[in-house]
């Protein structure tokens, strides 16, 4: 097993390119193909004024996006050059409205999605709409890059924030090359259930799965200590020296973790390792 399709996605912003050298980096480790998508976005809203304004507005809004884009693609290909890494850049120009389904059209074809983090002083409105589109549209596994992340090593100490769910296993089966050329896995369990099939070895199905892919695990049971789910995996990972956190995306709607709160959420916007997910 190995991923020999990897994307990433760059777009406008002032550190654009701020994933790029990683992505390059796993790439090149994994003797994979990465391509590289550079979408221009006209973020011109239209239907508010009339036909002639409109017009102009979006002849602007085009030219803007298409000189940021082809701005973009220079900057990559020059860092492409560098390297004699199989690798292909493609530019896109899309009005906001669009931007899921061009994700959806280039993820889906990927092994695995490469993106920075979508929250933070760094990051622009629309990348955590990227990430929803590879998770969801393209049904593809994302590895979020934490801030001032340039190179890529394999993680030796992997946790997994396991709760049986079927999100939590898609994204373990997603990781397993990543599992394989690591030391140890963590099979992290939160207050697990005190009635039921598993309550007397929690993880330990998991574990054995992971095993038998030659796998060395270890099952670590945590007590809720802390108010959240994310906070508590995110000292997990101190206490353990994690380099890696594999977990299921959105065990819930969106819009609900949108307007509440929730793991996926936070641990987006807060966790301080490479952070691979799926749905």
């Amino acid at each position: 097993m190995t991923y020999s399709s990897i994307l990433t996605v760059v777009t406008q912003g002032d550190d654009a390119l701020r994933g790029l050298d990683t992505a390059m980096a796993l790439a090149a480790a994994n003797d994979a193909h990465l391509e590289v998508l550079v979408v221009g976005i006209d973020r011109t809203i239209q239907g508010y004024a009339y036909t002639e304004m409109s017009a102009t507005l979006l002849e602007v809004g085009l030219k803007t996006a298409r000189a940021d884009a082809e701005e973009l693609e220079a900057q990559v290909a020059g860092r492409l050059k560098t390297t004699d890494m199989r690798a292909s850049v493609t530019q896109v120009i899309t009005p906001l409205s669009m931007l899921t389904s061009v994700i959806r059209r280039h993820a889906r074809f990927a092994d695995l999605v490469v993106l920075p983090k979508p929250y933070g002083a760094k990051a622009i409105y629309e990348e955590p709409a990227i990430v929803e589109a590879a998770l969801f549209d393209a049904q593809v596994p994302v590895l979020i890059l934490p801030d001032g992340m340039t190179g890529w090593a394999a993680p030796g100490r992997t946790a997994v924030g396991w709760n049986e769910s079927d999100e939590s296993l898609r994204a373990v089966r997603s990781a397993i090359p990543m599992l394989m050329a690591g030391d140890t896995t963590y099979v992290s369990v939160i207050d697990p259930p005190q009635h039921g099939q598993d309550r007397s070895d929690p993880g330990g199905l998991l574990a054995q799965f992971l095993a038998r892919h030659g796998v060395r695990c270890e099952i670590d049971v945590l007590a809720r200590s802390l108010p959240t789910i994310s906070g508590v995996l995110i000292r997990h990972c101190s206490d353990r020296d994690i380099d890696m956190l594999v977990m299921g995306a959105y065990g819930r709607a969106r819009w609900s973790e949108a307007m509440f709160g929730g793991a996926t959420r936070d641990m987006l916007e807060n966790c301080p390792v490479p952070l691979f997910m799926a749905h």
